[in-house]
């Protein structure tokens, strides 16, 4: 964390999330080129660089859905929590499936137009750009591309300290272009394919799913955060519904959020943002009096807000007070590390 910078501090769970994702990438790859080639490919046979092409396309694709899925899944249902730790190896990869689709590609390219430079036939073979489905979509492909890359190249935590905060988080917002470009070029790729739109409708499903998920729990964060609207102490749940372990988020006045844990019987509230890059710490899980965050595995006491020896890292904290089983948090937060006493809480409802 604050210590020092290592490239990867792998530990048993980061190995076996990366053995699940190769896993399923091979599996995925090998139905889209072996099992099910009549109902991928068009109505005419095509050449296995081709082939190559639309498979690990069709592969980046759907990794970058399942990647903002995770997300908006996290935020309504717990059980998809596991999914947002190193989640961030599932972005690199992603890139990593983009590059080799566009390795192909350009081999596809440079076969067909001889003496031509490879990025020049992919920009000026097609230059409809007033046509609406003849649209160049290598185009969109090239800057979804490059989007996934700058992704993956910034994703250490050197950038995040070299770059500040801010931008860095400006910067890794590029993945919702890039998504739109992805199915842009997904899908005017298919519809300007004759007699098969398969990979058209694909494209179209996913990213239906990707904007449902985000409109469906942005509205249900959006009724808990009208609990936070008005002045004095904020209502922010019941005791009885907080799981041990676990917390509920509420957001304050002032637009910040606060989460509220249970742990051994008693309440602890810090803020929900992690020190690190923001993550959302309400969705972690306590382990002997420490919430991990689930984006990077930042941890942070409950009653202190501070991270344990040798790391650095603090956090808000905020007062408690409880009336029956309502949980009422102060909006003044007190400096981040900053001890606050847990108040008793009534035993929760099992599930």
């Amino acid at each position: 964390m604050s210590v020092k910078y290592t490239p990867v501090q792998w530990n048993t769970s980061k190995w076996v999330y990366d053995a699940v994702m190769l896993a399923g990438i091979a599996v995925f790859l090998w139905v889209f080129i072996s099992a099910a080639p009549g109902a991928l490919n068009h109505e005419f046979p095509v050449n296995p660089p081709i082939a190559n092409a639309r498979a690990f396309g069709a592969c980046a694709f759907v990794m970058l859905t399942v990647i903002l899925c995770i997300g908006p899944l996290a935020r309504l249902d717990r059980r998809f929590l596991p999914l947002l730790y190193n989640r961030r190896h599932f972005g690199v990869m992603t890139s990593a499936i983009a590059l080799t689709h566009a390795y192909f590609v350009l081999g596809w390219y440079f076969a067909f137009f001889n003496g031509a430079e490879r990025w020049e036939t992919v920009l000026f073979a097609n230059t409809s750009y007033a046509q609406a489905l003849g649209f160049p979509f290598e185009a969109l492909g090239i800057f979804a591309l490059l989007c996934l890359l700058i992704l993956a190249a910034t994703s250490h935590d050197f950038w995040l300290k070299f770059l500040t905060p801010p931008v860095w988080k400006a910067i890794h917002f590029l993945i919702y272009p890039a998504y739109a470009a992805v199915v842009g070029h997904l899908a005017l790729g298919a519809f300007q394919s004759r007699g098969n739109e398969t990979l058209a409708v694909v494209a179209s499903a996913g990213a239906l799913l990707v904007a449902g998920l985000h409109i469906t729990a942005a509205w249900r964060e959006r009724r808990i955060d009208a609990r936070a609207m008005g002045g004095g102490w904020v209502k922010v749940g019941q005791a009885s519904e907080i799981a041990e372990g676990r917390a509920i988020v509420a957001r304050l006045p002032d637009g910040k959020r606060v989460a509220v844990f249970r742990h051994e019987g008693q309440l602890s509230a810090i803020s929900n943002a992690c020190a690190h890059q923001n993550g959302p710490l309400g969705e972690g899980r306590i382990i002997d009096c420490l919430v991990t965050c689930p984006w990077h595995g930042f941890q942070y006491d409950v009653r202190t807000g501070r991270s344990p020896a040798p790391f650095t890292e603090k956090v808000p904290t905020y007062r408690l007070r409880l009336e029956g089983d309502d949980v009422f948090v102060d909006p003044v937060a007190h400096e981040p590390g900053t001890p606050v006493d847990p108040v008793a809480a009534p035993q929760e409802v099992m599930p």
